[in-house]
């Protein structure tokens, strides 16, 4: 591969790289010499499980690996018990240590889906951070003004609207650009959220005289099966990379057919051009996208898992949804008597909120013995039961 389409590789599907000289110097020294370089990224293990929004960055990751890159992967495991501001109205609740160490672990495990093993380093930020002590993080906080600071969209709107901000959320992204200072690294890479604590690096590493200002690639942030808001395991709107072949293939087919070009673009190992033939094929007519989506969602799950589960998801999904079957593997769930249906839903997994499950009875989204209710009041009684939300989601709930 030449070095030309090596840098096409790596900007595609990129929303903003600043300094790209600096990594076409870095991409043009590993072909010609072979000079290895760093990209960094941080993850705070705020939840136990990778989703697919993720993938996007780790992805990218992946690109840079193939062209030189060795990834400094930071775990945050001590930025985590601050938590990350960006973009929140109010503070991040903080988790129990143990919670985030457990966090941790999964990710390690899940994130080899994508990336090379042998061309990744891992980092916990506690070494460095909590050896700055007293005296490095005065230093460290000497740096920036609080007037700088509060040019950051989120916090602007939070201090003009009267919302308390803490400290130690001042402190959050002066940490994440003191890990660049640490680990020297080429070039940083985040969504596009993160604009101000990367650009941080690069400010701390001329501060620090580190001899090098990274480089800073953002990613757009994918949004989630909505199609509205960002892929979130809290909205429930997400794709998990451990879950199941067979509610992964279905996850991908509920998107919408607008949202499914967002995918491929972001999420595809396709090039840009083959994703053009096929969009050209769908508006012709030569092409239904439904088969253009079954592809990208065997893809997908072959991705993650293998192309025997892609294959058998799909005639899972056929079976479920030309034939309208209910699955035979669904989940089962033990209730008490005289449950609250939205309580059920929710105990069953099928919602992530009673309220969520209220708007889906209201949305006639809900069905119980493939029957819809529209009662968001019903109660329970004993007996055997399939619930059903949308046309994916099944559990089989007693109630004793």
């Amino acid at each position: 591969m030449s070095i030309k389409e090596a840098l096409e590789e790596i900007q595609r599907a990129t929303a903003e790289i600043i300094d790209f000289e600096r990594i076409e110097k870095l991409v043009k020294d590993y072909y010609e010499n072979g000079k290895e370089y760093t990209i960094k990224l941080g993850l705070d293990p705020t939840s136990a499980d990778v989703h697919l929004g993720h993938t996007v960055v780790l992805s990218k990751l992946a690109t840079f690996q193939k062209h030189g890159a060795i990834v400094q992967l930071i775990i945050g495991d001590f930025t985590a018990t601050i938590g990350d501001p960006t973009g929140r109205s109010e503070t991040r609740k903080i988790l129990p240590r143990e919670k985030i160490e457990e966090n941790a672990k999964t990710y390690q495990e899940q994130v080899f889906k994508v990336l090379d093993p042998e061309r990744t380093k891992i980092y916990y930020n506690s070494k460095w951070l909590e050896e700055l002590g007293t005296r490095g993080l005065t230093q460290l906080t000497m740096h920036y003004s609080v007037a700088r600071m509060l040019e950051r969209d989120d916090f602007e709107k939070r201090f003009k609207s009267g919302i308390s901000i803490s400290i130690s959320e001042f402190l959050y992204p002066l940490f994440q650009g003191y890990d660049s200072v640490y680990l020297k690294s080429d070039i940083e890479i985040g969504g596009t959220d993160q604009k101000f604590n990367m650009l941080m690096g690069r400010h701390l590493q001329r501060v620090y005289n580190v001899g090098k200002e990274q480089a800073v690639v953002m990613v757009p942030i994918i949004e989630g099966l909505d199609g509205v808001q960002k892929m979130s395991k809290s909205l429930g709107n997400y794709i998990g990379v451990t879950e199941e072949p067979k509610t992964m293939f279905a996850k991908v087919m509920s998107i919408s057919d607008e949202l499914m070009w967002r995918y491929y673009e972001l999420l595809s190992n396709k090039t840009l051009k083959e994703i053009e033939e096929l969009k050209r094929g769908v508006e012709s007519g030569t092409i239904h996208p439904k088969s253009v989506k079954e592809a990208l969602a065997a893809e997908i799950v072959e991705r993650f898992h293998s192309k025997e589960d892609a294959i058998a998801a799909k005639e899972a999904f056929d079976k479920q949804f030309k034939q309208n079957q209910i699955p035979d593997d669904i989940d089962e769930f033990e209730v008490e008597d005289g449950i609250w249906i939205c309580k059920a839903l929710v105990e069953a997994k099928l919602e992530p909120s009673t309220s969520q499950a209220r708007r889906d009875i209201k949305q006639g989204a809900v069905k119980i013995n493939q029957e819809k209710i529209s009662d968001e009041q019903l109660k329970l009684s004993k007996g055997e039961y399939i619930l059903q939300v949308g046309k994916r989601r099944f559990a089989k709930v007693k109630v004793i």
